[in-house]
């Protein structure tokens, strides 16, 4: 006897792990609302202490959910309503079940055959995203585990597409302000640096057209290949939004591949504000989402959505001959030969229960009060003397700086950001903006609302005059 828990528990054992598992998330949910903003005092003692070799014999459930609870507060609480670093995830309950159904049936999902209407509650939720953009039943999509892998399956597709089996003269343009994700997706691609061309963006932090037009005419006089553009809608530093319509007209006029990577902007698309602001998108060859950020998923959700695709399939699908069951392509889709992944989770069932449970409207409500808290706290912040906000919000990111009246200006603003962070509430990230430091608060979580936000333009102004 090993001791433990059985593999196969019984239906009275897997009914207690599971209700103490439910209990113990109920109730980690109900308090996020006063837990700190982030906890980091003592993790990495608390993660020394949790180093041990896998046991020979089990432990009870019960002491296990309690090394997990001990373990979880001491982070960064991406799922509080307090968390405006980076880009937040907010992580829905509704997701979390279905992620405990999924893995529990643990179907597999890649390929149609095996679990044909399951798959279809996944072809769904690609058909809505392809759906929300403007793109025709001739278009497809797969689900990936976030915004990096999305970009890469891109400039692979567009590599596949656009240039020929030895395609080291294909030259890729992205603006300063692109998300780090994609030159290194480039380089996995097979990309050397020196085919990724870096344009200094305008003043307001955007891919200036007239700079993408002179680069590419110049690289095709020099004898390369230009075929792949990457416009952001919405960058992580500042939330900018590239001129997208002009991108794509030149992109059409030079016959390039345009990629929008919205992983952080693009379900803004949802409210007539964000519509208006990604004006454009739907003229994008690919689309980069990730559904952890603007549908308030668990972490690993993206998406990629493309045009035409049978060029996303062409790019990823390989012959095997243990796949030869593998049901033609009518009705089916199998998700297999749309992405670098053979085995996967199935992903579609935490984006298809929350859609269907909450409804669209419940999303575009969420999604159109962070454009206006982002107002709000950008407003309150610029009619504050001292503090500096160069940059308008297209979406839910402020950038802002405090201008000191003596001394070193980066090292204020450093300490400013260590003060705002101390006070538990809210917690902020920083950038380097124009060769500046610049602290940045993102407005994403479905948690988030007013009265945080108006007790962050407080806690800010406050650590501001040191108090």
């Amino acid at each position: 006897m090993t001791g433990g828990i059985p593999l196969e528990p019984s239906v009275d054992e897997m009914r207690a792990m599971a209700g103490a598992a439910v209990g113990y998330l109920v109730e980690h949910i109900g308090a996020l609302g006063d837990a700190p903003a982030a906890d980091l005092d003592g993790a990495s003692e608390t993660a020394r202490r949790l180093r041990r070799p896998a046991p020979e014999t089990g432990r009870p459930f019960g002491e296990l959910l309690e090394t997990f609870a001990e373990a979880v507060p001491k982070s960064l609480n991406t799922a509080g309503p307090g968390y405006f670093a980076f880009i937040p995830g907010g992580g829905l309950f509704s997701a979390a079940l279905a992620d405990f159904l999924a893995t529990g049936v643990n179907r597999y999902v890649g390929m149609w055959f095996a679990a044909p209407a399951l798959a279809q509650l996944e072809a769904n939720v690609l058909r809505w995203m392809c759906d929300l953009f403007g793109y025709s039943a001739e278009a497809r999509g797969i689900l990936t585990s976030g915004g990096s892998m999305s970009n890469f399956s891109a400039i692979v597709t567009a590599r596949a597409a656009m240039l020929p089996e030895d395609f080291l003269s294909g030259t890729i343009y992205v603006s300063d302000q692109t998300h780090h994700s994609v030159a290194k997706a480039a380089a996995l691609a097979g990309f050397p640096p020196a085919r990724v061309r870096v344009l200094p963006s305008t003043p307001e932090l955007r891919m200036d057209p007239e700079a993408l037009r002179r680069a590419v005419r110049a690289d095709r006089a020099a004898g390369l290949r230009p075929f792949l553009v990457v416009a952001s809608a919405g960058t992580t530093n500042t939330g900018a939004v590239d001129p997208i319509p002009e991108i794509a007209a030149l992109a059409a006029e030079e016959g390039l591949w345009l990629h929008a990577d919205a992983a952080y902007g693009g379900f803004f698309q949802l409210t007539a504000r964000g519509r208006a602001r990604l004006a454009g998108i739907e003229r994008a060859d690919s689309i980069t989402l990730d559904p952890h950020k603007g549908l308030f998923l668990p972490y690993g959700t993206g998406a990629l959505i493309v045009r035409d695709g049978a060029s996303l399939k062409r790019a990823h699908h390989h012959h095997a001959e243990y796949l030869q069951d593998l049901v033609d392509e009518g009705e089916a889709l199998n998700f297999a030969e749309y992405s670098p992944e053979l085995s996967r989770d199935f992903r579609g069932l935490r984006v298809w229960l929350p859609l269907e449970l909450h409804g669209t409207g419940a999303f575009r409500a969420s999604l159109d009060e962070k454009l206006d808290l982002a107002r709000l706290l950008h407003d309150e912040l610029r009619r504050t003397p001292g503090f500096e906000l160069p940059w308008e919000p297209d979406l839910s990111a402020v950038a802002f700086r405090y201008r000191p009246a003596s001394g070193d200006p980066e090292g204020f603003n450093r300490r400013l950001l260590d003060r705002i962070n101390a006070s538990g509430r809210i917690y902020l990230s920083s950038t380097v903006l124009r060769g500046r430091f610049t602290i940045r608060a993102c407005l994403v979580s479905h948690r988030t609302h007013r009265d945080r936000v108006e007790e962050a333009v407080e806690i800010i102004r406050r650590a501001a005059l040191g108090e």
